[in-house]
């Protein structure tokens, strides 16, 4: 066949019109491709933020707590002397893109739950949250007012003054245009891609709040930071810098490659070192000791005054206003010392909140209204303990008059602002720290921090507690007192930013037993709106850590609990004065700590604690009729007593009505929980439990219960601990175990599955148990397969209730348990009472809830008798002839009356 040139062009055009026509279909299903992949991209991104809006306030606040412990889960922002990490580079934020149809999922703040009128509209998630979740009216407006100024830019200063020398450096300064490379930048401290807000300005101050000396531009949207002067072998022509600034299009900001770069206006940052010769014309450092205490370790509180006390040095103490116990019983040490102290002026201290910077600025300034003559103040807890001795830490103190010694975070400061919430505000009501959403902080400031243990000259004391500060002070005030931690933010960046900065030591004189595994736990979710990380009390494993210290300049140790372990704390003080204390003192492995007197104002009383206690003595009271005839009368105090770092029992100080003598006598009696866990079968598997423990106020830091006596009501919110030992011998495998809640009717109130390796396990469940808890005694059953082990716990009726005697009205929702019953597979029901033990259990719980007076005494020594054994008495007075039976509480290794050489201050 021949085939003419005509029906060649034919068949080419016809080639030419079918490609065209595929190329674009295969174009228009790339395009498509490409639109929708991006918005599943898009709608990933926002997704979690818009779904979360569905959720209930409480839900919100979890997935919001759970996000940041992610982010958080190896950094705390309490900082360690020894926790430096290296610098960090920033990466660039993708842009959110927000649909119209996201907008229908928003929160809105429910008025109706209001009883005022909030003064603008609040659509932030983060304030509505909180509004919805704070107690009390007055903190939800509290909430509302702060939104509302922060919404109309009242509230924070948007610049601050830096009155830092600058040595010539000037704000603003144009360095000129100059080639960069990917491989060597010539700002290399910080790196950030701002899409929307980046311009010469913009980046300058975020490298001033960084503390970088340059800032450069560039690619638009880039921002450099770093200290050292780009070379001017480096310098091109401005022209080459020709991209428009997102923020202002009339100005550069850089090009490819190619960086404008300016003068922040400060100059590079040293810290200053410490002096170690003392010339011997000074006069010796005067200290203020500034104990900032909480809790009830009272012994504990001496001792450390004990070994810090020196006439010529100050202790000035704050307690916790919710502390009435501890201040009343330190209150009589002013009366024994001139120089001890207690403010008037106290604060409600949480954990990360605005108070405790409030706190020590009110006592700081206190401190310089006094005629006390000081040269520094150094703040410490009752868990701190010195590591070097007093004379030491004053022969450094006197070479280093005029300094201030506080350790910063080590980290990239932008890193650290997120990390440590800075760029939030956090407002304090309700005893609770709420995050109400994002705030800027002021320009033309370094942003500085790391621990709020610091110890400040008077001279700079005077300058940031003064009651007339400066536009610096003030601002920084305002900006602190919205602040999540900010006793570790002040101080420092003060003085980074005043004329102070020349004095400013990287050194704190602490270090901290930092144990990241343990203590970042989120253990404070309760009382911020965040994720934080606390220090593990030093134990004698520890004792490297703290001989380290010999050869450096760290004057103070923290954590140090005595009710956790005591024995390293006799190791420190044998190690610093070289003395064995072992066979001098008595009692020295013993430690006493109060947990109720009937004086207290606050903390109002656990109503559970004060009725067994009450049963107790009643009990005992007819144990020992045969020999005398006592009455109780009053419970006057309730103490924790550990001898060799392990709870022993529980102490309870009453008086009585001495019958036979016609006289009141003062009687302590010890009691203890009895272990109540049984192992039901055999198995290689069972042999590994080492134990299951059921209580209330678990550390998952210290890995022990706080609520050492055991005690539960109806209101408690019990958690079970399980320990099991590793086996080696066993082949690497998980065990699927179950836990089942059972109450006291036979009904199961939760299951808890949980696996188990070959591996050392210590674990811990806290369930989902709604109060009021039946009273009676509740059972826990471990299951594998069948049932290996159960142990029984107690939840006591009560006797009092919100500090008084149960009335008859109250015993009905006290004790009737809660109405909602969950539902469960029914595989767990042959593990259960039967139907009619079930019936009997429940006619029997039903009548015992009605029980009042003598009759609900009688159920409830019943059940005491079951739970706890009671161990000897003694008497501080044995005038009569039935206190002469006893011991003399005097003379017992036990009583809170036994010797305490350690904790005594009468020798001093």
């Amino acid at each position: 066949m021949v085939v003419t040139k005509t029906s060649e062009n034919r068949w080419l055009r016809r080639y030419r019109i079918c490609f065209f026509i595929g190329v674009l279909i295969l174009s228009f299903q790339i395009y498509l491709a490409v639109r929708f992949f991006r918005i599943n991209v898009d709608n990933a991104d926002t997704s979690g933020d818009y779904n979360s809006f569905r959720l209930s306030n409480f839900e919100i606040n979890d997935v919001e707590n759970s996000v940041n412990s992610a982010r958080r889960s190896k950094d705390s922002f309490s900082i360690d002397d020894e926790d430096i990490s290296n610098s960090f580079q920033a990466k660039p934020k993708r842009d959110t893109v927000i649909n119209k149809t996201q907008n229908k999922n928003q929160l809105h703040l429910r008025l109706e739950e209001l009883d005022f009128v909030p003064a603008c509209k609040i659509t932030t998630k983060e304030a509505i949250s909180a509004i919805h979740r704070a107690k009390t009216q007055k903190c939800k407006q509290t909430i509302s007012n702060i939104t509302c100024l922060i919404s109309a830019d009242l509230l924070y200063p948007k610049e601050l003054p830096n009155y830092c020398p600058n040595d010539g450096f000037v704000a603003g300064k144009s360095l000129g245009c100059f080639k960069d490379e990917k491989s060597f930048r010539l700002l290399n401290g910080h790196y950030g891609n701002y899409k929307n807000a980046n311009s010469p300005e913009f980046c300058m101050h975020l490298c001033l709040q960084s503390g970088f000396l340059y800032a450069g531009v560039q690619y638009s949207s880039e921002c450099f930071c770093g200290n050292e002067e780009p070379s001017p072998t480096s310098r091109l022509p401005d022209s080459s810098c020709n991209m428009k600034c997102p923020a202002d299009p009339h100005l550069a900001c850089g090009g490819y490659y190619t960086v404008n770069v300016y003068q922040t206006g400060i100059a590079k940052f040293s810290p200053q070192v410490a002096e170690t010769t003392v010339s011997p014309s000074v006069r010796p450092a005067r200290i203020v000791f500034l104990l900032t205490l909480n809790g009830r370790a009272l012994r504990q509180v001496r001792r450390l005054i004990r070994i810090l006390y020196h006439r010529d040095h100050y202790f000035y103490i704050h307690v916790d206003v919710r502390q009435d116990y501890l201040f009343r019983e330190l209150l009589s040490l002013e009366t024994q010392f001139p120089n001890i102290r207690l403010t008037r002026k106290r604060f409600c201290t949480i954990w990360g909140g605005a108070s405790l910077l409030q706190m020590l600025l009110s006592s700081m300034h206190e401190l310089l209204l006094s005629r006390w003559e000081w040269d520094f103040v150094i703040n410490l807890s009752e868990s701190d303990y010195p590591v070097k001795t007093g004379d030491k830490l004053v022969e450094f103190l006197t070479a280093n008059k005029g300094k201030n010694f506080v350790k910063s975070h080590g980290r990239e400061v932008q890193r650290f602002i997120q990390k440590q919430g800075l760029d939030k505000t956090f407002v304090e009501c309700d005893t609770h720290m709420w995050r109400i959403g994002d705030r800027k902080l002021p320009w033309g400031i370094q942003i500085d921090g790391g621990s709020d243990w610091i110890a400040l000259s008077r001279e700079f004391v005077t300058y940031a507690a003064s009651d007339e500060p400066d536009e610096l002070v003030k601002g920084l005030r305002i900006v602190f007192n919205y602040t999540l931690l900010p006793a570790e933010s002040f101080f420092h960046t003060v003085l980074k930013n005043s004329k102070f900065c020349n004095s400013y030591i990287d050194n704190n004189l602490h270090v901290t037993n930092w144990k990241r595994r343990l203590g970042c736990k989120c253990q404070y979710k309760h009382i911020v709106d965040w994720c934080g990380c606390s220090p593990n009390d030093f134990l004698p494993e520890d004792w490297l850590r703290i001989q380290n210290t010999e050869t450096r300049q760290i004057f103070f140790a923290r954590k140090f609990e005595p009710v956790i372990n005591q024995a390293v704390v006799l190791q420190l003080e044998q190690w610093l004065y070289n003395v064995n204390f072992n066979k001098d003192i008595p009692n020295i492995n013993s430690y006493w700590q109060s947990v109720y007197h009937h004086l207290d104002l606050t903390p109002s009383p656990d109503d559970s604690l004060l009725t067994v206690a009450q049963s107790i003595i009643r009990i005992n009271s007819k144990l020992i009729s045969d020999k005398c005839r006592l009455i109780p009368e009053k419970i006057l105090e309730m103490t924790s007593f550990h001898a060799d770092d392990i709870y022993q029992k529980t102490l309870i100080l009453y008086v009585a009505n001495d019958t036979g003598a016609a006289q009141k006598v003062t009687v302590e009696t010890n009691f203890k929980y009895k272990t109540t866990f049984v192992l039901l079968k055999s198995s290689p598997f069972l042999h590994r439990l080492k134990s299951l423990t059921v209580s209330t106020e678990y550390d998952p830091k210290e890995q022990t219960f706080r609520n050492f006596a055991h005690i539960m009501g109806p209101y408690s919110e019990p958690t079970l601990v399980f320990e099991f030992n590793s086996s080696p011998e066993l082949a690497a495998k998980s065990t699927n175990i179950t836990f089942l809640w059972i109450d006291p009717v036979g009904r199961l109130a939760d299951v808890h599955d949980v696996s188990i390796d070959d591996n050392y396990a210590l674990g811990h469940i806290k369930p989902a148990l709604k109060q009021p808890l039946l009273p009676g005694a509740w059972t826990v059953k471990l299951i594998h397969k069948q049932v290996l082990a159960e142990m029984k716990f107690l939840i006591a009726p009560l006797e009092f209730f919100s500090g008084n005697v149960v009335t008859q009205k109250q015993v009905g929702f006290v004790h009737s348990g809660s109405e909602i019953i969950k539902e469960f597979d029914v595989q767990w029901g042959r593990f259960l009472p039967n139907g009619f033990d079930r019936e009997t259990l429940l006619s029997k719980s039903i009548a015992d809830s009605k029980r009042f007076g003598a009759d609900l005494r009688d159920w409830i020594d019943s059940l005491v008798n079951k739970f706890f054994s009671i161990g000897s008495s003694c008497a501080s007075d044995r005038s009569t002839v039935c206190t002469r039976s006893f011991d003399e509480c005097g003379k017992t290794n036990w009583s809170s009356f036994a010797p305490d050489p350690k904790s005594s201050l009468n020798n001093l």
